[in-house]
């Protein structure tokens, strides 16, 4: 069989869901850590801020070495290969080790390796397929994230239901088939690259002080984005009261769905809008879905405005990205390496931040609103910085 880049498209939408279903699964199944394990809300937002600190140095790591020590090829069947083993230690240490939470963080952390490793290499590998329409098969790539985030929510409810929460494990197994495909596949398809001396030294994009609001705005997008879908089971459940099934059907699913076809829209009709136009207008849809989410006196209008916040953060990480790549088109695996780790420095930041603010404050009888209030400065920072890069995009 000959492969072609439609293959490697298909591969790197494949290493997308990868990322998507290790970063998604696990908090899906809090409550029942919670339940079954005994751990604490603190210990449980220390699990989302290890893997996305441990993302974002190997980032770093990932920028120095891809293209010059590893090759892109290499890396990608690495990191699909630490997914996948992440995932079936996250169902396999937990039953043989007497400590569940230090053998949750091993499992964590092998799998945050291998998507961080994965964000380093799978963006600038889709920008240099030789096709037109780059921005639309950016937006097109993130949108297979929101659909590996609703299967790892959708398919994983239904299993739950199904096994009953003691065999989760099972299903954490499962979900490393995706990552070992992807492994396989990258092992084939061909990899086209930027030729190393048309490419932009580091040194030159930190000079340049729009470079460093595009590291900004990855950082807030990033926080905007996490900050509720790592928290969103579990809020439904325990602040809104809905039952765990429904919940995360309601919740975090119509989330993700709704973030993918933001990321599908975009990708469909990216010649007809204005980016900036786009992200602007979404920043501020989010900044009201999460004050309603927070605020409003009805669960179900509460649950809508997840969704809401969904469909307004899907463009806000690819279109970063995308506007980036065009202002800095010599960029290359550096630039979104280093983009990647501060949109990972956000996934620390948000999450967290919900967190540290949910056990110490609570609001309406309920902690995690209160975390999920404090984030709303995140989606703000968005609104003004893509206002700051639009006025000065001519420069």
């Amino acid at each position: 069989m000959k492969f072609t880049f439609r293959h490697t498209k298909f591969a790197c939408y494949c290493s997308y869901m990868s990322s998507a279903v290790a970063i998604n699964f696990p908090p899906i199944l809090f409550i029942i850590f919670h339940k079954q394990f005994g751990l604490s809300l603190a210990e449980l937002g220390a699990l989302i801020s290890l893997n996305f600190a441990v993302q974002m140095i190997t980032d770093i790591v990932g920028a120095s070495i891809v293209d010059k020590k590893i090759t892109y090829r290499q890396a990608a069947v690495s990191a699909n290969s630490l997914v996948c083993a992440g995932l079936l230690l996250l169902g396999i240490l937990p039953l043989f080790m007497s400590s569940k939470f230090i053998a949750l963080i091993i499992a964590t952390f092998i799998y945050s390796v291998g998507c961080g490793l994965l964000e380093v290499i799978i963006s600038p590998i889709t920008e240099a397929i030789p096709e037109d329409k780059k921005a639309s098969n950016m937006a097109l790539l993130h949108s297979f994230y929101c659909w590996g985030q609703m299967a790892a929510i959708l398919f994983s409810t239904v299993l739950l239901l199904i096994l009953g929460s003691r065999n989760w494990w099972i299903i954490s197994i499962f979900w490393a088939v995706i990552p070992a495909f992807s492994a396989l596949l990258f092992s084939k398809v061909p990899i086209n690259t930027l030729p190393k001396e048309k490419k932009s030294p580091s040194i030159m994009l930190f000079k340049n002080k729009f470079f460093i609001l595009f590291l900004l705005l990855m950082t807030a997008s990033g926080a905007t984005e996490i900050a509720i879908a790592q928290w969103a089971s579990m809020f439904v459940e325990t602040s809104l009261g809905v039952g765990k099934t429904v919940g995360d059907l309601l919740g975090p699913c119509m989330f993700a769905i709704l973030m993918g076809f933001s990321r599908v829209i975009y990708a469909k009709c990216s010649q007809r809008l204005n980016l900036y136009n786009y992200i602007i207008i979404c920043a501020l849809i989010c900044v009201t879905g999460y004050i309603i989410t927070v605020f409003s006196p009805n669960r179900y209008i509460s649950l809508a405005a997840i969704g809401v916040i969904g469909f307004s953060v899907g463009i806000m990480w690819p279109g970063a990205l995308s506007l980036a790549s065009s202002r800095f088109p010599l960029g290359g695996a550096t630039m979104f390496a280093y983009l990647a780790i501060f949109g990972d420095i956000g996934c620390t930041i948000g999450p967290g931040l919900t967190a540290a603010v949910s056990e110490k404050i609570s609001l309406f009888g309920s902690p995690l609103k209160a975390g999920i209030a404090a984030c709303t400065v995140f989606p703000f920072c968005v609104l003004i910085l893509t206002l700051i890069l639009k006025k000065t995009r001519k420069d």
